[in-house]
Formats: C-alpha cells, sequence, structure tokens
C-alpha cells in the first residue's frame, strides 16, 4: 500500500510541483522525527525511508551531521519488531553508513538479528549490513559468524554470507581467504543435506560475536532447490584462488566433473557458466590445459539447460586459434536456437554466430538456410544479426537479393544496430569488388535517412573505403558525398568529406564539377567548414591541369578575403600567394606530411635545453613526420603522462590513448626530470609500447621502455606492488647480458626507495653505456627485480622494522634492431623510392611459414620493424599476393630508411617474403634485414 501510494502521489505532484518538496532533503531531513514517535508508526518510518533510499539513488548526497542524525534515527526503529520495516531499516543503514559517522555504534543490534532463530527474513538482511558496518580490522571478530553463515541450509542466509565476503575480501583478504573450506563446503552442498557441523566453524552451531552458540530450530523455511548458493560460492572460491593459476585449475577440474561434465557436483545453470567462463580464462592464458578443458566444454554442450550450452558454445566459438572441426559442435547448437521460438536464445545465438563469421566464414555457412529465415524475424534485433552474418558469409550471386531485404526493415532498426549492417556492407564491398552499383546504391540511400553521427560516420567511412580500394566506384562515390554534404548537419564530417574531395577531385577526368559543391560551403556552413573549404579549393588550383581551373579558383579565393572569419581570411590568402610561387605550392599544397608536432617539440625543447646546441643549428631531418590526416588527429589528442607512466589501475574514464609521437614527448619530459640524466642529451627515441615482463595476475606487475640516447640507453621498468599487506623497500633491477660482447656497460641503477598497494605504481631506472655509439646495438638481458619485502602492521598501517631480501625473476629484456632504433615516419613512397634508387640498398627473401595469412605477415613485419605503413598497405585486399611499404627515420643520424615488402601466400607453406630495403647508410639496411630475420 505504502508503495502504491507514492507511486500515485508522485504522479500527481509531477504535475502540480509538489514532486520536488516530497522529495526534498531538507523536508525529510525535518521529518526524521516520525522516528522518535511513541508508539512507532510503521507506514511512516517505511515511507521515509523509501524516500531517503530513493534521494540517495537517484544521487542525492547528504552533509556528514544529516547522514549522521538519519542514521541513528533509524536505528531507534530496531525496537519495532515489524519485519517489513526492518527490512527498510537495514536497507537505509547500508546507503548511509558510507557517509555517517559512528556507525559502528550499531553492530550489538545487528549481531542481535543475526542471532535470532525465529525470524529467518532478518538475518540475511543482517549480514549484509554489518559487512557495510564493521571496520576491516573487525572482520576477524565476526569470523566464527561468517564461517558458519556460509554453510547454513537456508539458502537467503548462506548466499548473503557469501555475497557479504565479496565485499569484505578487498579489505580483509587474510581473513576471508581462510573461509575457503565454508566456500568449498556450499559448492558441494545438496539441497535436502544440513550443512551445520563443518569442523572449521569452531565444532558447529550458530556462533555470536561473543562465542555463545545455539542450534537453530526448526522455525526456518525449506532450503530452495535452485541451488543458487552455489554460483556466490563458486565466485567467492575463485576470487580467493584468483592469484594461483594451478589453484583455479584443480578447482575447474574437481567441479567439473570428468570429461563429459555430467558428474559435477554444480546444479545451477549460473554456477555452470561462471564455470565455463573461469575455464575459457584459464585455456586463453594457458594452452597446455586446452584439450583438456576442450573435453569439458564438449560435455556441456549436452547439458539439459540452454544457459549451459550457449555459453559451452560461446566461449569454443572464442577461443584463439580454434579449428574448424572443433567449432563442428558449438555451431550445430548454436544453429538449434536459431530455430527455437525464444528471442533470448535467438538473439544470442545469431550473435554469436555473426562475431564468429569475421574469422571462421566458411563454418558459419552451414546455418545460412536458418538464419535467411530470420531475416523477416518480428525481433529486428534477431534479423539484423542474422542479415549481418549472411552478408559475411554469402556468395556473390546472393549479394542483390540480401542488400533489397535490408532495405525493407533498415528504417525499423536503431543506430546502433545500422552501425552493425553499414559495417558488414563494408567488408562486403571489399570481398566482392564486382557488386559495388548495388552496394553503392545503398549505401547513398541510407545517407539520406534520419540518423545519428555515429550512424553518418559508418556511411561515410564505408564510402572512403570504395573509393580508396574500387577505382570503377570512384566517381559515383564522390557524387553521392558531395550531395551529402549540401545537407550534412556533423561538421566532422564535412571537413573530412572536403578533405578526400581536395586529394581525389583533382584527378578525376572532369575536377570543375566539384567545385560548385565545395564553393557552397565557403557560402552556406560555419567557419570550420569554411576554412576546410578555402583548403579544398587551393588543391584544385594547385594539381589540376586545367589552367581555367586554377584561374576560376583564383577569383573564388579572392572572394573569400573578406570572410568574417580569421582562419578563413589567413587561409585564403596564403594560398594565393603560394599559386604564384611554385615551391611554396610543392611545400605547402602538395607535400602530404608535416611534421609530428608532438615530436617536433620534444625535440625542440631538448635542444634548447642542450649546453652545446648554441654550436651547431637544428636538425630537422630528425623529426618524424606523418601524414595531414594523422596530423588532424594528432591536434586533437590530449597529451599526458598519466596514459604513459607505470602500471596503474584501470581508469573508467581515461582519455584517448596518445599516440606515438605523444609518447615520445612524455617520455623526453619525464626523463629530464631526473638529474642523473642531464648530461646525456636529447632522447633519441623510446619505446612504443612498453615490454610486458610479468602476467597481470601476479603479485608484482613489470613493465619496461627502452629510451636510446647518443651515447647511452637507459631501461624504464614501471613496478607496480598488488599486495595490500606488503611493502617493498630498495626495490632494484639487475640486469645481466646474455653475451658478453653485448656492446653496453652497466652504468648505475636508480632504485626505488619504497613501494607499497597504495603508491604504487613506481620506476626503477637502470643506465647503461653504449661502447660504439655509431653501431646499433642488438642485446638480450636477464632481469631480477630484487627488494627487502617488510609486513604491514594492520593495526597501525606502518611497515615492520625488520623484512627479509626477496627476489623476483621476470622475463628477459631485448635491445631488438627495428623497434628501439627506428621511428615511423611519413613520406610520399613512390617519390622517396625513386629518389633513393643510388642510395645504399638491400635485398634478401625470407620463408615465414608460421603466418597463416598476409594480414598476420603485415602486422608482423610493422610490429618488428616499428615503421610506418603507406597508402593503406597494411591491409591486403588479395588473399594471395601483397605488396607492404614501409618508411621510418632511423636514431643517431642514420637518415630515411624505406623497405618494400613482396609478399606471396598459399596455403599449407605459409608467407614467402622478398624485403628490398633502400637507407642513406648501408649499415641501416643491414640493421632491417638482421630485425626481419632474427
Amino acid at each position: 500500500m505504502a508503495s502504491f501510494a507514492m507511486t500515485f502521489y508522485s504522479k500527481k505532484e509531477d504535475e502540480s510541483g509538489l514532486s520536488s518538496y516530497y522529495n526534498n532533503k531538507t523536508t525529510i531531513v525535518q521529518e526524521a522525527r516520525v522516528f522518535n514517535d511513541s508508539p512507532i508508526s510503521p507506514r511512516k518510518c517505511r515511507a521515509l525511508l523509501t524516500r531517503i533510499v530513493y534521494l540517495l539513488y537517484v544521487g542525492e548526497t547528504f552533509s556528514t551531521q544529516e547522514a549522521t542524525n538519519l542514521f541513528f534515527g533509524t536505528t531507534k526503529l530496531f525496537q519495532h519488531k515489524d519485519s517489513a520495516l526492518r527490512q527498510a531499516v537495514y536497507l537505509a543503514i547500508k546507503e548511509l553508513s558510507t557517509t555517517a559517522e559512528d556507525v559502528i555504534m550499531v553492530t550489538s543490534s545487528i549481531m542481535k538479528d543475526m542471532q535470532s532463530n525465529s525470524e529467518v527474513i532478518y538475518r540475511p538482511n543482517a549480514i549484509r549490513a554489518l559487512c557495510k558496518i564493521i571496520d576491516p580490522s573487525m572482520a576477524q571478530g565476526v569470523e566464527r559468524f561468517f564461517k558458519a553463515a556460509i554453510v547454513d541450509r537456508t539458502p537467503s542466509i548462506s548466499s548473503a554470507a557469501l555475497v557479504s565476503s565479496y565485499h569484505l575480501f578487498p579489505n580483509a583478504k587474510d581473513v576471508v581467504k581462510r573461509w575457503v573450506n565454508e566456500a568449498q563446503e556450499a559448492v558441494n552442498a545438496k539441497p535436502s543435506s544440513s550443512l551445520f557441523g563443518s569442523s572449521s566453524s569452531g565444532g558447529g552451531g550458530y556462533l555470536g560475536f561473543g562465542g555463545g552458540s545455539s542450534q537453530p530450530s526448526g522455525a526456518q523455511t525449506m532450503p530452495s532447490t535452485s541451488h543458487i548458493t552455489q554460483y556466490h560460492a563458486l565466485g567467492l572460491l575463485y576470487l580467493i584462488r584468483q592469484q594461483d593459476r594451478m589453484a583455479v585449475i584443480k578447482m575447474i577440474q574437481q567441479l567439473g566433473g570428468g570429461k563429459s561434465g555430467a558428474g559435477t557436483t554444480l546444479k545451477n545453470p549460473m554456477a555452470l557458466c561462471m564455470l565455463i567462463r573461469y575455464s575459457a580464462k584459464v585455456m586463453e592464458e594457458d594452452p597446455n590445459v586446452q584439450r583438456q578443458f576442450m573435453e569439458l566444454l564438449d560435455g556441456w554442450l549436452r547439458h539439459k539447460s540452454d544457459m549451459v550450452n550457449f555459453e559451452a558454445a560461446r566461449a569454443i566459438c572464442e577461443m584463439k586459434n580454434v579449428t574448424a572441426t572443433q567449432l563442428n559442435k558449438p555451431i550445430s547448437v548454436l544453429q538449434t536456437f536459431l530455430g527455437t521460438p525464444k528471442p533470448v536464445l535467438k538473439f544470442a545465438a545469431t550473435r554469436t554466430l555473426a562475431t564468429l563469421a569475421l574469422t571462421h566464414p566458411t563454418s558459419v555457412a552451414t546455418c545460412n538456410m536458418d538464419l535467411e529465415t530470420l531475416i523477416a524475424d518480428p525481433n529486428r534485433s534477431v534479423a539484423t544479426y542474422a542479415i549481418t552474418t549472411l552478408l559475411k558469409t554469402g556468395n556473390e550471386a546472393s549479394v542483390d537479393r540480401l542488400i533489397k531485404q535490408i532495405t525493407g526493415f533498415l528504417s525499423e532498426i536503431s543506430d546502433e544496430f545500422k552501425v552493425i549492417i553499414v559495417e558488414a556492407v563494408r567488408s562486403l564491398c571489399l570481398k566482392f569488388p564486382t557488386k559495388h552499383a548495388s552496394m553503392l546504391t545503398f549505401l547513398s540511400g541510407v545517407l539520406r535517412d534520419e540518423g545519428g553521427y555515429e550512424f553518418k560516420r559508418a556511411v561515410v567511412e564505408a564510402m572512403f573505403d570504395m573509393i580508396k580500394f574500387i577505382p570503377e566506384a570512384k566517381e559515383q562515390a564522390l557524387s553521392h558525398l558531395c550531395e551529402f554534404i549540401e545537407d550534412c548537419e556533423f561538421t566532422k564530417l564535412s571537413v573530412r568529406i572536403l578533405h578526400l574531395l581536395g586529394v581525389e577531385g583533382p584527378k578525376s577526368p572532369q575536377p570543375a564539377k566539384y567545385i560548385r559543391f565545395i564553393y557552397n560551403r565557403v557560402v552556406l556552413e560555419n567557419a570550420t567548414v569554411r576554412a576546410a573549404a578555402v583548403t579544398s579549393l587551393a588543391k584544385f588550383g594547385v594539381n589540376s591541369a586545367e589552367p581555367t581551373l586554377k584561374k576560376s579558383i583564383t577569383v573564388l579565393l579572392n572572394r573569400c578575403l573578406d570572410d568574417v572569419d580569421d582562419e578563413v581570411r589567413d587561409r585564403a590568402a596564403l594560398y594565393l600567394k603560394v599559386f604564384k610561387e611554385k615551391p611554396l605550392a610543392d611545400t605547402y599544397v602538395k607535400e602530404e606530411s608535416v611534421f609530428s608536432l608532438a615530436a617536433l617539440e620534444a625535440q625542440l625543447v631538448a635542444y634548447v635545453k642542450d649546453p652545446a646546441a648554441a654550436e651547431k643549428p637544428f636538425d630537422s631531418s630528425a623529426v618524424p613526420k606523418i601524414s595531414r590526416t594523422q596530423a588532424a588527429q594528432e591536434v586533437a589528442r590530449p597529451t599526458t603522462l598519466d596514459t604513459l607512466g607505470p602500471v596503474s589501475k584501470k581508469k573508467t574514464d581515461a582519455p584517448l590513448a596518445p599516440s606515438a609521437a605523444e609518447k615520445q614527448s612524455a617520455y623526453a619530459q619525464e626523463l629530464l626530470d631526473v638529474p642523473e640524466f642531464s648530461a646525456y642529451g636529447p632522447v633519441l627515441n623510446s619505446s612504443a609500447n612498453p615490454s610486458q615482463l610479468t602476467e597481470s595476475e601476479t603479485e608484482y606487475q613489470v613493465n619496461c621502455v627502452k629510451h636510446i640516447f647518443k651515447e647511452h640507453v637507459v631501461f624504464q621498468f614501471n613496478i607496480s606492488n598488488t599486495l595490500p599487506d606488503t611493502v617493498l623497500e630498495q626495490v632494484s633491477v639487475i640486469m645481466v647480458p646474455q653475451s658478453e660482447e653485448a656492446g653496453l656497460v652497466e652504468d648505475f641503477c636508480i632504485p626505488l626507495p619504497s613501494l607499497s598497494a597504495v603508491s604504487s605504481p613506481g620506476i626503477v631506472y637502470v643506465s647503461f653505456t653504449r661502447e660504439d655509439p655509431d653501431a646499433y646495438t642488438i642485446a638480450s638481458f636477464q632481469c631480477t627485480l630484487k627488494y627487502i619485502s617488510k609486513e604491514l602492521d594492520p593495526s597501525t598501517g606502518a611497515p615492520e622494522e625488520e623484512g627479509y631480501e626477496d627476489e623476483y625473476q621476470i622475463e628477459e629484456v631485448e635491445l631488438s634492431a627495428g623497434g628501439d632504433y627506428i621511428v615511423p615516419s611519413y613520406a610520399s613512397f613512390g617519390a622517396e623510392w625513386d629518389r633513393m634508387r643510388s642510395a645504399p640498398s638491400a635485398t634478401e627473401t625470407f620463408a615465414l611459414t608460421a603466418m597463416e595469412s598476409l594480414k598476420a605477415a603485415c602486422d608482423s613485419i610493422i610490429e618488428v620493424l616499428n615503421m610506418e605503413a603507406l597508402g593503406g598497405s597494411e591491409s591486403p585486399t588479395s588473399t594471395s599476393v601483397h605488396t607492404l611499404q614501409l618508411s621510418g627515420l632511423v636514431t643517431g643520424g642514420g637518415g630515411k630508411v624505406l623497405v618494400r615488402s613482396r609478399m606471396t601466400f598459399s596455403r599449407g607453406e605459409g608467407v614467402t617474403l622478398e624485403l628490398g630495403v633502400r637507407a642513406d647508410k648501408q649499415e641501416v639496411c643491414d640493421l632491417v634485414l638482421a630485425a626481419v630475420g632474427g
């Protein structure tokens, strides 16, 4: 009745303006005096407690004094025996405890309810409230009670204790870890059996805070047959053992029930699903157990629960390196779900198949007949994934029919699913280029429909790919984009399209037909779009072969000199000047690369601070270049050291990942602040990505960044301590070269004075001198983390006086040939390759037998050489032949290096690679060949 009345009032008060008063914080604080009434009115108190919880739910905050007054006013209601009121009291106590003071004083009232034998409904709520109220240091005092509650035969009590253990675990790990036997007993429990008498719970009985014991009476309800306690207990077991992989593997083996999974003690489907997820995670981290766990997953495919069948099928489908043979059974299960009348199962199956079709389209193609029947499914989410999967697995003959079916229901689905379909069509364009006409008609049609930015951006990106990879579609796609910007409401898309028109338009047979669309933007759009339009017009004036067109462009740019925006006026004036001098035109219009601003800034700062800088001019040839498109993206990215520093906890609202140039700049700034490196000069290169030297779940997490100077190499070890009860002191890293001829001599190590879980992460630097600064040293080091470990006093939080020396072996660190001495740099590959025809060069052929595709070979070569892939060559359009073009700068005055990789792929033999290198120095050519050959 109370909840109904509140719903009725809120609806009326929204119209009368009284809702804000009714749920006003000040009003609620004033009305809290009803807690002091005698006798207590349960109905009024429940209504007020509901309003308090509602305010907290919607984000309202109480001051500490207000929360404390409400909290202790609420505790007065413990004297009333109304069960519904008592539940509301516990809910309010839990929410207010985070703000109120002296909440520990209510512990005795909670403990009284927890030891109540007559009211089972009190005890789960009391357990949940207790874990919010008690201080972590008090966890040991309630340990006996929690142990008994975990093995209680009433599911609500056992589940409350298990879930509360989750909340206690982060702050009382050592205490909760001792409850593993009780959690294991809860997993193995049968609904009809009594779980009392556990030897680990103090000799049985229901133990309270003071140590007394009493056996629950027959007032307890009969246990539920849902086995939900197993789900909660399994989660707690994994939480306790997650740092010990062998313990997790043993747990999965024990609970898995043998090869078929039929003998498992787990009866709850959600618990089995959780066990399957744990199995999949272990298989991903440890391939050695894959065969054994695959047998378990195969057994779960035949489980009586649809939930378990699907989870097992999905786990197999998402495995890395899964074979077509292994996919037969899970695909058969998913195919069965496609014909079920349950929408949830159909949606789950189609979505899983849509994802699998990206990597195994042939295996998924067996479900095409079932998927075609789902195109007309009334659930448009199911229909979307069905059509998306068909687009990925269908043949060329079915393209037109599928496109026609898509058009029929596209207006009925949300933008999120529209994007999924457009991405599938985008992939289809590249798969069947001869069908570009029908797909381009479809894309142009949806571009005119209503939709948000992400949807329109997906369509525009698809057209960009068609222009880039399908020459026959270029003219028609450009025309559609011109029509789109006439009514485009998104500035970012307009600017991108105008840039593309400036690049591709002058190359077309009739460049003049695009001028009208571009100049309309100068007349009708905002300043940002007008400025982009001016730049696009200038490209037509410089790059077009028609002399009359240049005159027309000059007239249009002269009109722009009167624009109200200074950016537009300045661009117009610049390009009018450029038209008169060809060298300026080549530099400012035709040149598609610019200096990376972040890298340029870093090198200029180092140059200014270098004492010897006045004796020599700044060398701009060592600054890497990027394309103008990348430069536009770089300007929009935030530069922050926070994203580059040592290992840290995951941030939910972390900024966009910095570019490689920004990382170089940030690292250079960090090293400038270290006095020991002040005489080293500027940093020539820093690792683009830190090398992970430990696994993600170990107690100490370490990664390494390498910094190359002219005469030194500095290794930066970022270290995190995940143990909350341990502090490490005098932390250092011992590096031993594998070869005596490494060419590096250790200078010193800058240790870390102290490292705790609170202060993590920290940095240890190890410096080496390069014996020959002109040589590109390649070396491998064995690394050991050395420290003094001290336990923290639980009462004071201070480390103990005495500790013990310990070592922790971490993975090797390599100073590689390519990635550590080469910086990615943009270049016009054709022109530069011809220019360096007489430069030092080298050619060698390699057999990459382990590569399963040309795309994998491209990714591997780019990663090894750390060079810039040019012209989109990192994405092969053919499955058998491809040419990868790379460009980079070599540190320490090594100059420019270009690489042309010609590849052929044949199934069973891998990739055959012909690597051609041209550089300013022969040593650089040898370095590149050594990087790939090593």
